[in-house]
């Protein structure tokens, strides 16, 4: 299967994927299923009819409105498809030649787009996210059967699970119990790739933060004792890195010579 055509299929897979993400983010925060019931307008409580559920082409279709009251459809539903749809084509060309790692990768970003959403929400990563998605990227990166890599995989998720578990022992209320689950997550993947990818993605996610928390505090929308979720930052340095950036990590290596 050529690349570009695989790229074409992740898309696809990305929109419906997306619409559940959706779903996802919206119902595992309040303890529900993401099963049943069925999708409704949280005003009127109408189903949503399968024609208005088709990824992007329900909303526009809709006009960014229900069918039966009219209350106004967030343009965040069709964004998260597209944003998911996106992420998947991207995954699947720089992951062209490694098709065993591909679907690791795209339940990392699904899984990624998930919680950074769900953090930026309520403060929150859960754990019904978080942990399931431990045995199930190990498992599909176990089919490429490649020793060396799962090996340095498991040594990055044991680093960085450590390194951010001492960080919320010694400074207690700086990291949250998600965030260190989170950590060792993000450090399997991105140590998977190489450890320059694992130093880039680790490095990023205190980068970005320090960014976004200066600049909040220029605009006046944040003060230092405001609690800005970090899980975004993890995952944005983790994709970034996955998805080039940890080329600036393994350069440093080998100027090190290590």
């Amino acid at each position: 299967m050529s690349a570009a055509l695989t790229a074409g299929l992740a898309g696809l897979l990305g929109l419906l994927i997306g619409s559940f993400l959706n779903v996802v983010v919206h119902r595992v925060p309040r303890g529900e299923s993401v099963v049943s019931p069925p999708s409704a307008c949280p005003r009127c409580g109408t189903p949503i009819r399968n024609r208005h559920n088709v990824p992007v082409l329900g909303w526009l279709l809709l006009r960014g409105r229900c069918y039966d009251c009219a209350a106004p459809i967030s343009a965040r539903y069709p964004v998260v498809e597209l944003a998911t749809a996106a992420l998947f084509v991207i995954m699947a060309l720089r992951f062209a030649d490694d098709r065993w790692a591909l679907p690791a990768y795209l339940v990392f970003a699904a899984a990624a787009l998930a919680l950074a959403l769900i953090d930026l929400d309520v403060h929150r990563l859960p754990d019904a996210i978080v942990l399931p998605a431990y045995p199930l990227v190990v498992v599909l990166l176990a089919a490429d059967h490649d020793g060396p890599d799962l090996l340095r995989a498991a040594i990055g998720c044991t680093v960085l699970f450590t390194f951010y578990l001492a960080l919320a022992v010694a400074a207690p209320g700086a990291m949250g119990g998600g965030d260190v689950k989170l950590a060792g997550l993000v450090g399997l993947m991105t140590a998977y790739v190489s450890w320059g990818t694992f130093l880039t993605g680790a490095f990023l996610a205190f980068i970005l933060g320090a960014v976004a928390g200066v600049a909040l505090m220029a605009a006046g929308r944040a003060g230092r004792r405001t609690a800005v979720p970090f899980g975004p930052f993890m995952l944005l340095g983790a994709l970034s890195s996955v998805l080039g950036a940890g080329y600036l990590g393994d350069y440093y290596l080998t100027l090190i010579g290590a």
